[in-house]
């Protein structure tokens, strides 16, 4: 028998063609399915996944490339088990390769074998293992800012009269956990004075050359609103009234009023704040003895999650605020808890009854 899957990219649409090939042509071998390569059943797998997003359709562009460079994409599936599956993790990492990048590689095989197991063509699935017990796990831990770095990073870019134009957008990400791509997905609709409030329903990216598209938010718990401090309102206002109104105004996907423009009058997206936030904490550490640690506009996001974890908030109301689509993430990844803290908390319950040194 024989079976052939065809994978476009078209328009970031996936198509599956029984006829026509263009870019990624797999043919299995006359036999049995589990002829397949790696390569192939990847391939076979992807071409399922027909509603994902462009970052999703780009992981498996990256997968797929890997796997036609290095020759366990030609190992055929019926003889990968699950020593081969964890040497060659290990093979890896030792040629480069970061424990973020080899985890996402598995998330793409582990159930591309998943689906030759429920169709019948291997008794096993060989990826189903913890990475973390076959890899070094160097990814770096992910910690917001203690309370003196928040402020003495705000302060200097309110002082300084370059990037002081940047404040209030700063402001409002430490202060509201936003991540960046909500944050620049912002319109004028998106803000109510009202009722004080910020309605998240989109986020807006940039591919290439296909340039700007709005997506809906990361997980479904993404679609929120968040509470307005008057601080934050205060913030908004101000970038509302500078805001110059551009010779044409950019509009994508229907949406429009976008909130942050450059001085061209396009859209400012990530890699734009990121800029932003090097050039700022490149200046900060040249100019002071005391250095500032990496600043990113996601530390942003864990320095306002750890702040809200340490003040008491319920942990499903900030789960919410978060917008992340399990607890645990809320719990495990975001928040920083030290020996200090649990003393404050202590303290605020009264359980301590002598001074703690």
């Amino acid at each position: 028998m024989t079976y052939r899957i065809i994978l476009l990219h078209q328009n970031s649409h996936w198509n599956v063609r029984p006829d026509k090939y263009r870019h990624l042509i797999t043919e299995t071998t006359k036999g049995s399915n589990n002829d397949m390569t790696v390569l192939e059943l990847v391939l076979k797998y992807i071409a399922t996944k027909t509603n994902v997003r462009p970052t999703t359709k780009m992981g498996y562009q990256t997968v797929v490339n890997i796997l036609k460079q290095d020759s366990f994409g030609k190992t055929k599936i019926r003889n990968v088990r699950i020593s081969e599956a964890k040497l060659w993790f290990i093979k890896l990492q030792n040629g480069g390769k970061r424990y973020s990048s080899i985890r996402a590689i598995k998330s793409v095989l582990k159930p591309a074998f998943q689906l030759a197991v429920d169709d019948d063509c291997i008794q096993k699935n060989p990826f189903s293992f913890d990475l973390s017990s076959v890899i070094a796990n160097d990814s770096k831990t992910r910690e917001g800012l203690n309370s003196n770095d928040e402020k003495r990073f705000l302060e200097f870019i309110k002082a300084d009269p370059h990037f002081c134009r940047y404040y209030e957008g700063i402001y409002i990400l430490f202060k509201t956990g936003l991540r960046i791509s909500e944050f620049c997905g912002l319109t004028f609709r998106d803000i109510d004075f009202k009722k004080h409030c910020i309605r998240i329903d989109h986020q807006i990216n940039k591919r290439g050359k296909s340039g700007y598209y709005i997506d809906s938010p990361k997980t479904e718990n993404g679609i929120r609103v968040i509470p307005m401090t008057s601080d934050v309102e205060t913030c908004f206002k101000t970038i509302i009234s500078r805001r110059a109104a551009p010779n044409k105004e950019p509009q994508v996907d229907g949406k429009k009023g976008f909130l942050f423009l450059d001085k061209s009058g396009n859209i400012t997206y990530s890699l734009h704040w990121e800029h932003y936030f090097k050039s700022i904490l490149k200046k900060y550490n040249s100019t002071h003895r005391k250095k500032l640690p990496a600043i990113t506009p996601h530390i942003c996001r864990h320095t306002y999650c750890s702040n809200m974890a340490k003040s008491g908030m319920n942990p499903k109301t900030l789960q919410y605020l978060m917008g992340h689509s399990d607890i645990s993430v809320t719990l495990n990844t975001y928040t920083h808890i030290n020996y200090e803290d649990a003393v404050a908390e202590y303290k605020r319950l009264k359980l301590l009854t002598r001074k703690t040194q």
